[in-house]
């Protein structure tokens, strides 16, 4: 089995044992119907939100975005972009870094502060919270400054070059990182504990270069199907604004108070790990039907359709951790 199996057979199993998530087998097809009659068009790479570049400095932010896209349980506290996500303000600054200064070297990353990543992404310190995100994001940096130096030459090409075209390798190397290693752990019947693995920046890294680069060059990857869902906060959030997931009373209480939950909180897992499964459901619907389709493709149009004003009016579950 590979790693992604595993992340599909941990997600079934929580599925299968949840007490505060479960999908709506109905909601679901009724989904799975309207994906296949109004398929999304292929994402792209935006010129506007993404830094563009050449090829090199183009990979180096790829890979540099999503070492630190993470922190939606902080995005609350930030000082955000006129009209822009807690996500696309992130973005944009290291953006506009890379526009004007071009990518950090392996040296350099390996020593950025909380202060360097308040300062490209418009914050300030002042704020005790948004200082431990700056603090992690620095972190994240910095582990990935000393992966490039230690194992890859200090080079992002080399990286992705060892990978081989396998998204799973490239997902294992960027999980030699404390940050990337996203496993939670969940009690199944009779106290019974299992390893949930969902490596979702990791995962989200090879979809993001093979939508950089139009699936060529560093972006080709053999096996970019196998990719599962990106296990975050907005995609469930889609999914049970249209009904497909389905939240116990309290938990939905708790969601609408904007109660942070506990990273590995048996609901928190149950959330995340349902909306796994839930995705690959609507696959195997599509499939069944003729219709090609992917958990990535899928994931990134739940994503987009995350950002519509009545859907973000509506809260979601929060979490603070470095995974998303």
């Amino acid at each position: 089995m590979s790693l992604f199996d595993d992340v599909r057979g941990a997600a079934a199993r929580v599925v299968q044992h949840a007490r505060s998530v479960r999908i709506d087998a109905a909601a679901l097809a009724a989904l799975a119907s309207q994906l296949r009659i109004d398929p999304p068009p292929p994402p792209s790479w935006d010129p506007v939100a993404y830094h563009v570049g050449t090829p090199a400095t183009r990979l180096a932010y790829g890979i540099t975005l999503d070492a630190i896209n993470f922190g939606s349980g902080w995005f609350p506290k930030l000082r955000k972009r006129a009209g822009r996500s807690g996500y696309y303000t992130v973005a944009l600054g290291l953006k506009d870094r890379f526009d004007a200064h071009g990518p950090w070297s392996a040296a350099e990353l390996s020593v950025l502060t909380a202060t360097d990543l308040a300062e490209t992404t418009g914050q300030t310190l002042t704020d005790p919270d948004v200082a431990e995100l700056m603090a992690l994001f620095a972190r994240a940096l910095n582990d990935l400054g000393r992966l490039l130096a230690e194992h890859h030459g200090g080079s992002f090409e080399a990286l992705v070059a060892d990978a081989g075209g396998s998204a799973e390798r490239l997902v294992r190397s960027l999980a030699r990182m404390p940050l990337y290693r996203d496993v939670s752990w969940y009690e199944g019947p009779a106290g019974a504990r299992f390893a949930v693995p969902f490596y979702k920046r990791a995962q989200i890294t090879v979809a993001d270069l093979a939508i950089a680069f139009g699936g060529a060059g560093p972006g080709r990857f053999d096996d970019l199907d196998a990719l599962t869902c990106f296990a975050d906060n907005l995609v469930p959030h889609v999914l049970r604004c249209a009904g497909v997931l389905d939240y116990a009373p309290a938990l939905a209480a708790r969601i609408a108070a904007e109660q942070l939950l506990p990273p590995g909180a048996p609901e928190e897992v149950e959330i995340r790990a349902a909306g796994v499964h839930a995705v690959e459901q609507l696959v195997a619907a599509l499939r069944a039907t003729g219709t090609p389709a992917s958990a990535h493709q899928i994931d990134m149009t739940l994503w987009h359709r995350g950002q519509r004003p009545e859907i973000k009016a509506r809260p979601r579950h929060r979490s603070r951790c470095p995974y998303y």
